[in-house]
């Protein structure tokens, strides 16, 4: 054991001086380093937390660090479970898929969505075999427009997917009253606001469950990761059971090692049909998946959620800083609404632009000078070819014209002074 304690004391003084290209603590060399829209805001402990949990641990694939990743993540965000997978993208695919299950959803029962934003909030319901219902968005906060929702609900509307635009909720007050009104769910699409709040309450409060992604541009990062939370515990078994390839079999760590198991009778009658013992751990109750995460995974969990404060006042700060600065040279742009109940911890910068003209203009500029942008995502996902099928495109004007007139720059926690007075420096050269 002390040859391991010395290697792995000598690895981490060789990251403080070896810093790996990735990491956020690098020296800025303006007109050199790319400001880039988001990255891992990772130092030497988020490796020697993995490399240890590599080298000593008793897990290679999920055990007992997700396991504490998972109980810290629910604390800190206010669920009473959580369960971690591979990737946001994967917690969409369980969390519709558990749902539809518990609540016993039929398929084409609908669910009321934006058309703009990230693909897999829509592909994980078209894969679950349900309908994707679409609300046009409104250009002030650039969410779903809250008061066209009533029109499309029907008789099979059994949910509305939230999906805060780079963090910035819709009116979450309407939504919940609309959702009593109409008895539909409130799901929470939380890969880009993870830390939002409404009302000084997480935005969990108001779903039934939540998907957050890990992924490196986000505000915490596993590497790749994601989690899944509900306060319903029946909900949560089933995101396990999804996951881990359909199993009934829910234990973590070191239960998956007692004869007994979590359940206490592990070896039991398990199947109707079969006269016999079976071990639980091969009973399969779901058509799963195997979206398991690293154990080495949840170990760089810990050690971001123990960065979280800092990362939300930071996120905070560069975003109103970078706003400002870019605001105050460019005319015809805008920033985005922020309603009075939000508290919003953001992923990104965005701006409206007047016109096609002023956007690709502005890109151009911003990217020949090392400043990183970014579309608003896929605009209007009706656009693209895997999903024209879903409705017709024309049908939503806003969000049409997104590719026109809205992008987005970074709000990322390792902006420092120098990179806002790089950015200003760019700015002052623009020519209106």
């Amino acid at each position: 054991m002390d040859n391991i304690n010395d290697i792995l004391k000598t690895l981490e003084e060789y990251l403080k001086v070896n810093k790996p290209k990735y990491l956020y603590n690098q020296s800025f060399v303006p007109g050199i380093s790319q400001v880039l829209y988001s990255g891992p805001y990772w130092d030497e402990r988020e490796i020697m937390a993995a490399m240890t949990t590599f080298i000593t641990g008793k897990w290679v694939v999920a055990g007992e660090n997700v396991h504490k990743f998972e109980s810290a993540f629910s604390k800190m965000f206010g669920t009473k479970y959580s369960h971690m997978v591979n990737s946001g993208s994967s917690a969409n695919l369980v969390l519709i898929a558990a749902l539809k299950k518990y609540f016993g959803w039929k398929d084409g029962d609908e669910i009321i969505v934006s058309p703009v934003g990230f693909p897999t909030t829509i592909s994980a319901i078209v894969q679950n075999g349900l309908k994707p219902v679409f609300v046009d968005i409104e250009y002030k906060t650039l969410n779903f427009d809250v008061k066209l929702i009533e029109n499309k609900i029907t008789s099979r509307t059994v949910g509305i997917f939230v999906s805060p635009v780079l963090g910035n909720p819709p009116d979450m007050d309407f939504i919940e009253k609309l959702s009593i009104q109409y008895n539909f769910k409130v799901i929470g699409d939380s890969c880009d606001s993870m830390g939002t709040k409404w009302n000084n309450k997480h935005l969990s409060d108001y779903y039934v469950a939540s998907s957050y992604s890990f992924y490196p541009a986000h505000h915490i990062s596993t590497g790749e990761g994601g989690m899944i939370s509900t306060n319903i515990e029946e909900l949560k078994k089933l995101f396990v059971s999804f996951s881990w390839w359909g199993r009934d079999c829910y234990c973590v760590g070191s239960a998956n090692l007692l004869s007994c198991g979590t359940c206490g009778n592990r070896f039991d009658k398990w199947l109707d049909t079969y006269d016999g013992i079976i071990d639980h751990k091969y009973i399969f109750t779901t058509m799963g998946y195997n979206l398991k995460p690293m154990d080495l995974q949840g170990s760089i969990g810990l050690v971001q959620l123990s960065k979280f404060e800092e990362i939300d006042r930071k996120r905070k700060q560069s975003k109103s800083t970078i706003e400002a600065i870019v605001l105050n040279y460019v005319l015809g742009l805008k920033g985005v609404t922020v309603l009075d109940n939000s508290d919003t911890c953001w992923f990104g910068t965005p701006f409206i632009c007047e016109d096609k003209i002023l956007k690709d203009r502005l890109v151009a500029f911003l990217e020949v000078n090392k400043i990183q942008t970014r579309n608003y995502f896929a605009g209007n996902i009706l656009l693209h070819p895997a999903y024209e099928h879903l409705d017709d495109y024309k049908n939503y004007p806003n969000a049409n014209d997104v590719l026109n007139k809205i992008f987005f720059l970074g709000a990322a926690p390792h902006y420092d002074n120098n990179v806002f007075e790089y950015v200003e420096n760019v700015m002052k050269t623009w020519k209106n």
